[in-house]
């Protein structure tokens, strides 16, 4: 039988209160519970479950590895049984990539960006002509979609709608062998 007074807890020092753990440090306050770790008396927070991240990033967990795959984002580190265990800041990360791509940038271009940020002797004109060339290529794309834009107004001008399908002149010019 087990005697109750070894049971008590045992007295806290005056830095400790009930929200600490002697040995991790404190614990998390909502809405993330967990446990913080000491190194060098300093608390470090747990990480992020691949899932948490993709969450708070807005994205998906496969997208999240894909980025992994193509280098845009470092491996994290792992868990003691595998798991992935993302810091905070990859947040920011994914958020970047993903601002980045809305902004018509491909992958190979953002982990161009993404290296220039790293770089300690890139400056600010080394990103602007990153920017340029992605104005650059947005015009080529809009004069395209222009040119598109005129010939459906065009072969749908010749559309009248009353001729069966079969007779319908949009779609013999889209059948012969005339350029747009």
């Amino acid at each position: 039988m087990v005697d109750s007074t070894s049971l008590q807890a045992p007295d806290l020092p005056d830095t400790m209160s009930p929200g600490w753990s002697e040995d991790r440090g404190p614990l998390d306050s909502v809405p993330r519970y967990g446990v913080y770790a000491l190194r060098h008396g300093v608390a470090i927070v747990n990480g992020l479950s691949i899932g948490e991240l993709a969450g708070r990033a807005g994205g998906g967990v496969e997208t999240i590895r894909f980025y992994e795959r193509r280098g845009l984002l470092d491996e994290p580190r792992r868990t003691a049984s595998g798991y992935r265990d993302y810091e905070p800041g990859f947040v920011d990360r994914v958020r970047f990539i993903r601002k980045a791509k809305t902004l018509g940038f491909e992958l190979r271009e953002i982990g161009e960006l993404l290296a220039l940020a790293c770089d300690q002797g890139s400056t600010c004109a080394d990103v602007r002509r990153q920017a340029e060339a992605k104005v650059a290529d947005a015009e080529a794309r809009i004069g395209e979609l222009q040119r598109i834009r005129r010939a459906l107004l065009d072969l749908a001008a010749d559309c009248h709608g009353d001729l069966p399908a079969s007779s319908c002149p949009f779609l013999d010019r889209l059948d012969g062998l005339e350029e747009l």
